[in-house]
This record gives structure tokens, sequence and C-alpha cells, in this order.
């Protein structure tokens, strides 16, 4: 049936052609920005689950660059230490020299320049306890117990409840007091048994600043291997996240081309179909 009021199947082509456009402006999109989901219409729930994995991701590499942060302070700690172990050796070396009888006693002899030395070695290790530091933060503690330790805490998560660890970081006090040298007894190098009594205390504390250093060496393994844990993880996140999201570039052109294809043949369609309402005034002529 011949009919001016409605132009059936031009609004049929039309519609079509609207669909077909709006197919080929996606895979534009798609194309120029190498994503399959570039809002919420496209896969809702597949973007939910990338946003969520993105998440984690961003996490955990946070929680590497903490590992990081904590490493640094380990280790700006075992320098420190290392430096003290040398200072105790020279402390050993004029123990044993003030030990020997043949070393006139006494501050005015010559006991008393190897015990002024010494002095100011515990002054210098008294130094480094005070003042190293990292990021702002006095790294050894300032209490003169043995027992006292400066404690710091490394959190590692991965954006979870359950993914959520922190790790506990103690570095003990290593002033001359805290490690019992230049106290006690006469504390110094004037005569020769004086000297044999601090060169024991010496050696103990070398034993003790190197119980440290091995302790702190653990906990850099042990933060380290958590480093390897997370970057392992936000790798394997950071993949997934990206099979959800990013798009097949090889069936995308295919769809681009196959829409443009479709879009020329819709847009034939609805010139024939307007052309066919003309006839109707051949009927009139």
């Amino acid at each position: 049936m011949l009919s001016i009021l409605n132009n059936i199947s031009a609004l049929e082509a039309e519609n079509q052609l609207d669909i077909t456009t709006n197919s080929a402006n996606k895979s534009l999109q798609q194309l120029s920005s190498g994503s399959r989901i570039n809002s919420g219409a496209d896969d809702a729930a597949g973007l939910a689950i990338s946003n969520g994995l993105n998440a984690n991701v961003a996490a955990l590499n946070q929680s590497t660059q903490n590992v990081t942060d904590g490493v640094g302070l380990l280790q700006t700690a075992d320098g420190a230490l290392s430096q003290i172990t040398s200072l105790l050796n020279r402390a050993v070396t004029l123990a044993t020299e003030a030990s020997n009888s043949t070393v006139t006693p006494g501050a005015s002899g010559q006991a008393g320049a190897i015990n002024t030395e010494y002095k100011s070695i515990l002054s210098e290790i008294d130094n480094i306890n005070a003042t190293t530091s990292y990021n702002g933060q006095q790294i050894f503690a300032q209490t003169s117990g043995a027992a006292a330790a400066a404690t710091f805490s490394i959190f590692t998560s991965d954006g979870t409840a359950n993914g959520a660890k922190s790790f506990t970081l103690s570095v003990t006090a290593t002033s001359a007091a805290a490690l019992s040298l230049g106290v006690g007894g006469s504390g110094d190098l004037l005569s020769s048994s004086d000297a044999q009594a601090e060169l024991q205390k010496i050696t103990a504390a070398i034993t003790t600043v190197s119980a440290q250093r091995g302790t702190l060496g653990a906990n850099v393994e042990q933060l380290q291997a958590a480093s390897t844990v997370a970057t392992t993880e936000s790798q394997n996140l950071a993949s997934s996240s990206s099979d959800i999201t990013s798009a097949d570039i090889g069936a995308t052109v295919a769809n681009d081309t196959k829409y443009s294809v479709l879009e020329q043949t819709g847009i034939s369609a609805l010139q024939q179909a307007n052309e066919q309402s003309q006839t109707v005034l051949k009927l009139l002529q």
C-alpha cells in the first residue's frame, strides 16, 4: 500500500543506521583509547572488577615503597653500626696497649694520652647514637638502658581487610652507656688493671653490636621478601585488569571496518526508502 503519512521503510532504515553509527562510534572510541571499557555502559561488571583490581595495585605499589623506606632505614642503621664497630676495634687496640705494664700509668703518664683517645671514641659513639637519622627521625633509642630500643612499623597492604600486615623493626640504643663502656669501676684506661677490665667490656660491646647488625640484616631480608611478593602480586593484578579493560585491537579494527560498510549501505537504503515515497506524486500527475 502506498502512503504519504508514514514511510515505514525510511523509519526502519533510519533506526538501523542509528544503531550502526553508535556501534561505529564505540569502535572508534575503543581504538583511540585502547580500552574496551570507556564507561559503565560498556561493561558495568567489568568496570567494577577492574577498578577494584586497580585499587589493589595502587596499595601494593605503595606497600613496596613503604618496604623500600624500611630497608633504607635499616641500612642506615647498619652503616652507623659499622662505624661504631670500627671505633670499638680501635678501642680494643688502646685497651690492650694500656693493659701492658710497660705503659706509664696515670693521667699524666702515657696511659693518660691513651685514655684521652679512648674517651674521644666513646664520645663519638654517643654522637653516632644521637645523630643518626632517617627522613628526620632518630634511628637509635636515646635512653641509656641497654635494653632500650627505638621501634618502627612498616605497613604493607593489598587494599583488602585481610591483606594488611605490619613489620615491627627495633633498633637498640648504642650509646657508650648502653654498651656499658666508660661506666662502672674506673671506666678508663689509666691503669693496667682498669684497662684489662675495660677491654672485656669493649669485647662484649663488639659482640652486642655484631648481634644487632645480624638482626638488622635478617630484617632487611624479611622486608625484601615482602617487597618481592608485593611486586609480583601487583604485576599479576595489573595484568588481570588489563585483560578485562584492554580492547582487542584486531577484532575492533574488523568491527570498525564492518560498521563503516554498514553505515554506507544504511545511508543508501535510507535514500532509496525516501525515493519510494516520491512514486505517490506520479499518481497525481
